[in-house]
């Protein structure tokens, strides 16, 4: 039952990343904004994730994780619920604070939960599930749009979603492990000991920069498809969808290889595929390529993320698994923010299709930090022993 609210979680993380992109040209015209007005939701809502996500450590060494979930995602359902409901801009950025705070709590504690207890290749099939969420959330708010519906119908659909699952995690709440899941080494290092370490920072950077050319891409190539480049709606949609889509189908073909492929070798191989994409979008030599390259960075963007979270313990070290995971989340949302942000504010003034060369540029800035993350040994106060030879000539 716990493993399926698991699925179900990641689940729920996924849906409203894959409305926002779909959404934001009609709430652009709804409430009059310009176009990196996107900026200043995405900026509360890292605020809330990142107080909670930086709090997850401690947090879950003094509750329940089936608690945490359950309260994360009512305030989830409430944000969403929300977003359909406020008649002003001012309110939907507000509520964007609270729905940062219960994302950033479910997805550090799934995370840290499924790093501890399960291996990689269940890590990335946990992953797959954000991925079907994320390839759902477009269809929804595009059958919504197109049967001219407003969009505050799509939030109000997901959110409904979130409040059902918020109860489903209440009523186990008991079931779940008592305090930090897994044992008390989660909780024995420090904040500021973790941050002591070179390679915890330099697993912030790539977080920071792969979930920045994720959310890019899910969020901005819309509007470059139908506003730059003349497509239509509904093909724009599908093709957002296909983009999500191709991160679930990547994460359960990259379930079956971990363990045969090693780690850094798989990593290396997805990131440089993620470039190859951005370069296809940009240079737009037929849309039918463009369309094809948005799927090839979905398809490789995939194993990135979940790889990086199943490898944080031989990365970072047990003591500070727990810390680590709260702070790589942490970077990651934070990096969800800003670049989808900076892109925005550049393509406002040189226009859009500058999101193309954009996620070329931040793409090769990944495949350079992971090289450097990767011929890094673990600094930590230990050599962790447990963990073996073998699984550190895997770590990326």
């Amino acid at each position: 039952m716990l493993i399926g609210l698991a699925y179900l979680g990641f689940v729920s993380l996924g849906l409203p990343d894959g409305l926002n992109g779909v959404a934001w040209p009609s709430i652009r015209a709804y409430f009059h904004l310009p176009l990196d007005a996107l900026g200043s939701l995405l900026l509360m809502f890292t605020i809330g994730y990142l107080v909670s996500s930086f709090s997850s450590g401690r947090l879950l060494a003094r509750i329940r994780v089936g608690t945490l979930l359950g309260v994360s995602c009512l305030a989830t359902s409430v944000s969403l619920l929300g977003y359909a409901l406020v008649p002003a801009w001012w309110m939907m950025v507000t509520l964007g604070t609270i729905a940062g705070l219960g994302a950033g709590a479910i997805d550090a504690g799934l995370n840290t939960f499924a790093a501890t207890q399960f291996s990689s290749r269940t890590v990335n099939w946990l992953h797959a599930s954000w991925g079907i969420g994320a390839a759902t959330g477009p269809l929804i708010m595009t059958r919504i749009l197109a049967t001219h519906y407003p969009w505050q119908r799509g939030y109000a659909i997901v959110g409904v979603w979130q409040l059902l699952l918020a109860i489903g995690f209440a009523l186990t709440r008991n079931l779940w492990p008592d305090r930090a899941v897994v044992s008390v080494k989660l909780v024995t290092a420090s904040n500021v000991g973790t941050l002591r370490l070179p390679i915890m920072w330099l697993s912030v950077f790539v977080f920071f920069i792969y979930t920045g050319v994720e959310m890019a891409a899910g969020v901005w190539v819309y509007s470059l498809f139908t506003d730059a480049r003349a497509i239509t709606m509904m093909t724009a949609g599908i093709w957002v969808s296909v983009y999500w889509a191709c991160l679930f189908i990547g994460r359960i073909l990259a379930g079956f290889v971990t363990g045969f492929v090693p780690a850094r070798l798989l990593l290396r191989f997805c990131i440089a595929g993620i470039a190859v994409g951005a370069a296809m979008i940009w240079l737009n030599i037929t849309d039918l390529l463009s369309f094809l390259g948005l799927g090839l960075m979905g398809l490789a963007s995939a194993p990135v993320f979940p790889t990086l979270i199943a490898t944080t313990p031989m990365r970072i070290g047990e003591a500070h698994t727990a810390n680590a995971v709260g702070f790589q989340i942490a970077a990651a949302v934070l990096g969800q923010a800003v670049l989808p942000t900076l892109i925005g504010v550049i393509a406002r003034r040189l226009g859009l299709e500058i999101i193309g060369p954009s996620l070329f540029v931040a793409a090769l800035l990944l495949l350079g930090l992971y090289e450097a993350l990767s011929t890094m040994n673990f600094l930590g106060p230990s050599s962790e022993k447990a963990i073996g030879q073998e699984a550190m000539t895997e770590c990326p």
